[in-house]
């Protein structure tokens, strides 16, 4: 025989249940929300109506009476509410047109119910009265006009959440696409450098060097490739993915190629967007390593300031002279591209700046918020 469950199992997961229901939008289950407030609706109208009844010592008939205008009302709607869903795909103005036809018939039919109700409970001859159905009309028109005026509202409502929803989507597309496209653009130039040097190692009988140097492209572009274009990752995933990439560049440049992290390891787990620093390191290799003999240092370091990371990648290169710059890749990337991806990511919440003096060297500041987790960009 299977164990029963404990009474404290059984109260936890009833207090999930509610938590979860109270959670759920109102309007997420649309015939749910119909039904619901169609009930609560004609309950406080029969109550309301009720109350008045017996505030002004209405006999027992007249509050049976109301019971039985509460429950015609409630049928006339539902019907009211087919017929109107049907004609909301019809053209605007045969919808239109047919919409207050109907209510001005509803109005009619249910002003001569309430009529013959009142005289076959209250009067000694029932019958239809041309003096009680207009009498009736008015409240009829006022009650069927309202619950109509509702239904429409609430519709129209749900139509402007609903296309709300849709544009936030596309818009989150757009953005994606975009993210991933400024993203793809970053390893073409670096692969194409990579693929050079395994090839000449291959031409000069290198293999070891060549096969050592073929297993660390893979390990980064498997790194590319599994995680998502859009994703963010610790800071300390993008340290180590740098120091895979430069351990690639170190077997073409050798000692000229000198490289320091100084990652506070409070800010270790802070996320930002993948690859946002490589292009970085890949301009000053081309710039600072490649035209020096004697190679250069790259420094990667973060630390944090309040409530916001400060990311810095010097380097200690020529620099910036008047008649050289680093504008971009030659791809057509890189600070732009960077950029680009920070507006993406952080909007105007972030700073961005290039500082360089001439033969000292050239360094980027990133600042941005110190933020830990980042639940529906997770990367692989």
């Amino acid at each position: 025989m299977a164990n029963a469950p404990a009474p404290q199992s059984l109260a936890s997961g009833s207090l999930l249940v509610r938590s979860a229901a109270i959670s759920r939008p109102f309007f997420e289950d649309k015939s749910r929300a119909f039904w619901m407030l169609q009930a609560v609706g004609w309950s406080g109208y029969f109550l309301l109506r009720t109350v008045s009844g017996v505030s002004n010592r209405f006999p027992l008939e007249g509050i049976l009476a109301v019971l039985i205008e509460t429950i015609v009302g409630y049928c006339l709607t539902l019907l009211l509410s087919t017929l109107y869903g049907y004609y909301r795909r019809l053209p605007r103005i045969s919808g239109a047109l047919l919409t207050v036809a109907t209510l001005a018939l509803f109005t009619i039919i249910y002003a001569i119910l309430d009529a013959f109700t009142f005289s076959f409970i209250n009067t000694t001859g029932p019958g239809i009265n041309i003096q009680l159905v207009l009498a009736a009309l008015f409240l009829s028109c006022t009650v069927l006009a309202g619950w109509s005026a509702l239904y429409f509202g609430i519709n129209f409502y749900l139509i402007v959440e609903e296309q709300i929803d849709q544009m936030k989507a596309l818009e989150n597309q757009a953005s994606s696409a975009q993210l991933a496209m400024l993203r793809y653009q970053l390893n073409p130039h670096f692969l194409f450098n990579t693929l050079n040097s395994i090839s000449t190692l291959v031409l000069l009988k290198q293999t070891e060097r060549a096969n050592v140097m073929l297993s660390r492209l893979s390990s980064f572009l498997r790194y590319t490739l599994a995680n998502e274009p859009t994703a963010h990752v610790t800071l300390a995933q993008e340290a180590e993915t740098l120091k895979l990439y430069l351990e690639i560049e170190k077997m073409r440049f050798d000692e000229r190629l000198r490289t320091h992290f100084e990652i506070d390891p409070r800010v270790a787990k802070a996320r930002l967007p993948s690859l946002l620093l490589q292009p970085l390191v890949e301009n000053a290799i081309k710039y600072a390593v490649t035209p020096q003999e004697e190679g250069a240092d790259i420094t990667v370091s973060a630390r944090l300031i309040g409530e916001r990371v400060l990311i810095a990648v010097s380097d200690t290169g020529p620099g910036l002279t008047d008649a050289k710059s680093r504008p971009s890749l030659s791809t057509g990337v890189g600070l732009a591209n960077i950029r680009e991806r920070l507006a993406q990511a952080y909007g105007p919440d972030h700073r961005f700046e290039t500082k360089s003096n001439p033969g000292t060297g050239f360094g980027v500041e990133i600042e941005i918020p110190f933020q830990i987790e980042e639940p529906n960009r997770e990367a692989a």
